[in-house]
């Protein structure tokens, strides 16, 4: 019996041994490391792509770049859930010492997509990744990135090193993988097509299934319809104090999500963070008042077909 209980011991030993080094290698070697297949892409934007480009930027990029002076300077991300540790966005201003600066075009684009730096650094969960932008909306970003707009002039701001948990660490190891790059041209669905473009709106260009779906530990980036809890909410998100607020359920359930809604509410939610009472939906929901009428409702006829699900979220409103 004693010689079996050592054995026992001697195993549960070597497995404690073999967690103890997996832990020390993650934690230690921090967020791991790939090769760069950049494109070699030069993007010639007109005054179009780049009043698009600001205005997509606006709605995806600035809320967390755009610091309190008008700049994309980079700042602290107050809505982080604490999971992951903490995290300070880029200066992507054009200052020469600044992020923005180093990137190629290519470059700028395989990070935008993939979510892999120009070192090979894999983007943790906080940024987004563009897998499913349409190219022409992808260029307008990197052409309104070039531009000599106000807020892009260079600022020497240095943002501390993100710090990430030991969980984000793990899970850009096991979870959060570097995206594919397309090998083809990726194009919108036309607006006349309200409900596909409303899918590509609240799925590819603003993401909104991101937040408003469970976890952001298990979001499908690739495949988002396949997000467990897809648009039920409930995903927990700090305030401007820390004080936990929990995105809404945006399916049609009746009880427990938008079901007893109107489009011009929705519409109004979306554009003025209004609620149907008058009053102002709180951060980290932000308005997106850059987002027009007609695409706000093209993302309320998508949502008009995203599967039902009853998630009662404890909203925190009053």
């Amino acid at each position: 019996m004693k010689k079996v209980l050592k054995i026992i011991g001697i195993i549960l030993g070597v497995i404690v041994l073999l967690l103890a080094i997996g832990a020390a290698t993650i934690h230690f070697g921090g967020i791991p490391t790939y090769e760069v297949k950049a494109p070699d892409l030069k993007v010639v934007g007109d005054s179009t792509m780049i009043a698009e480009g600001k205005r997509l930027s606006a709605m995806v990029c600035s809320n967390c770049h755009m610091a309190a002076n008008g700049k994309l300077e980079g700042q602290y991300m107050l809505d982080l859930p604490a999971a992951f540790g903490k995290a300070w966005t880029a200066n992507i201003t054009h200052h020469p010492d600044a992020k923005l600066a180093q990137y190629t075009d290519g470059e700028l684009a395989y990070l935008l997509r993939t979510g892999i730096k120009r070192n090979g650094e894999y983007a943790p969960p906080w940024m987004q990744k563009f897998p499913h932008l349409s190219d022409y909306d992808l260029h307008s970003i990197i052409a309104y990135l070039r531009s000599e707009q106000p807020e892009l002039e260079a600022s020497d701001k240095a943002q501390p090193a993100c710090q990430p948990s030991f969980l984000t660490k793990f899970l850009c190891r096991v979870a959060f993988k570097p995206l594919p790059y397309p090998t083809k041209e990726i194009k919108a669905p036309p607006m006349e097509d309200k409900v596909a473009f409303g899918k590509y709106l609240a799925t590819g260009k603003v993401d909104c299934f991101a937040c408003h779906s469970p976890s952001f530990e298990t979001m499908n980036i690739m495949e988002p319809e396949k997000t467990p809890g897809f648009f039920s909410g409930g995903n927990p998100m700090p305030d401007m104090e820390g004080v936990i607020i929990n995105t809404a359920n945006l399916t049609m359930d009746k009880e427990t999500g938008l079901g007893n809604w109107t489009e011009q509410q929705f519409i109004e939610a979306v554009r003025f963070a209004k609620r149907p009472d008058g009053k102002a939906l709180r951060f980290p929901m932000q308005p997106f008042p850059e987002m027009t009428a007609e695409e706000a409702s093209a993302i309320w006829a998508y949502l008009q077909t995203v599967p039902v699900i009853k998630h009662e979220v404890a909203r925190n409103f009053e």
